[in-house]
């Protein structure tokens, strides 16, 4: 059983959530501190943020469990709570999902450990599955639909992942890259790289997420859709480029940004798009409408390197017009 393929059988393309921390900070998150614990003391919190995704129309919610790893979690002393932690994180999300009478896919967050894979650093493959098997048996015992790899820079760690969650649950998985180094990961992977190795690893879906800005993340996503064959192509940019205004850290992409990002996704044949960083329930609610065709996507090139977005709010330029018929 494969929910993701199964919607994409109903509906030509599929909408992610955007960004989980954006939200949390919104609602009183500290730096440093764990947004997992989030999901057990403040569950309410988290099942709002996930209805504002909903409700913004979000086919696809990703669990507040990022950084649910033994490796990340031991940053703050809870390596022995991976199980309940992404439990409960599953859990908050699923009662979001069911709480509406549309499909909601619930997919398993599952960032990077953090460490680096030998000979450079510490970490086997081993050691990396069996840390990403735990999680993903607590994502499944909490009711996540899927599992979902993202902002991974090795190959090797996106394999070990894969291989430590199939040794726990059958769920599918998605695995997404991030490209933020002049077109690379982090390790140097490239977007034809990555699809040429993942998808023949029998995955749901493949992409890219997060990254440096927009034009790179889009060129690295059509150099995976070129090499994915029939496996479903994901991307989850950045809204914009970061910029810090005094203390805060705020993103340059606007709503229409992200709506004429979704549109040339659209145009690439992309089936699965979403927001990351600085991507709120405002971005997805526009590019919900973009997607459903309730508005022609505004002209605005997105932010990449050196060239601000000189529209950001792309003034004038959208146009609406009659929503298509269901």
């Amino acid at each position: 059983m494969n929910p993701l393929h199964d919607l994409l059988e109903q509906r030509d393309a599929l909408l992610i959530d955007g960004a989980m921390g954006t939200e949390l900070f919104a609602r009183g998150l500290t730096a440093g501190d764990p947004p997992e614990m989030w999901n057990i003391d403040m569950p309410d919190h988290i099942v709002d943020v996930h209805r504002g995704y909903i409700d913004a129309g979000s086919d696809i919610i990703l669990t507040n469990s990022f950084g649910g790893s033994a490796f990340r979690l031991k940053l703050h002393n809870l390596q022995d709570r991976v199980h309940e932690l992404n439990q409960a994180a599953a859990s908050v999300g699923r009662r979001a999902a069911d709480s509406v009478e549309r499909t909601v896919i619930v997919a398993g967050s599952m960032g990077p450990s953090g460490e680096l894979m030998e000979p450079m650093g510490e970490l086997t493959p081993e050691s990396c599955a069996v840390a990403f098997a735990e999680q993903a048996r607590g994502l499944a015992d909490g009711g996540a639909d899927m599992l979902w790899i993202e902002t991974m820079s090795s190959l090797d760690e996106v394999k070990a992942a894969i291989d430590g969650a199939r040794r726990t649950t059958d769920l599918p998985i998605a695995a997404t890259m991030s490209f933020d180094t002049a077109g690379r990961t982090m390790m140097g992977v490239t977007g034809q790289a990555a699809a040429e190795q993942l998808a023949e690893l029998g995955l749901a879906a493949i992409g890219a997420n997060c990254g440096n800005n927009i034009v790179e993340t889009e060129a690295a996503v059509q150099q995976i859709k070129a090499g994915a064959g029939d496996v479903p192509v994901i991307v989850k940019a950045n809204a914009g480029i970061p910029e810090f205004k005094g203390d805060e850290l705020s993103y340059t992409g606007s709503p229409e940004v992200m709506g004429a990002h979704l549109q040339r996704m659209r145009d690439a044949g992309i089936q699965i798009i979403g927001g990351c960083c600085g991507t709120a329930t405002q971005h997805i609610a526009f590019m919900r409408q973009v997607l459903d065709g309730d508005i022609v996507a505004p002209d605005i090139a997105g932010p990449g390197p050196n060239r601000p977005d000189d529209d950001p709010d792309g003034a004038g330029r959208t146009r609406r017009r009659r929503r298509r018929a269901a």
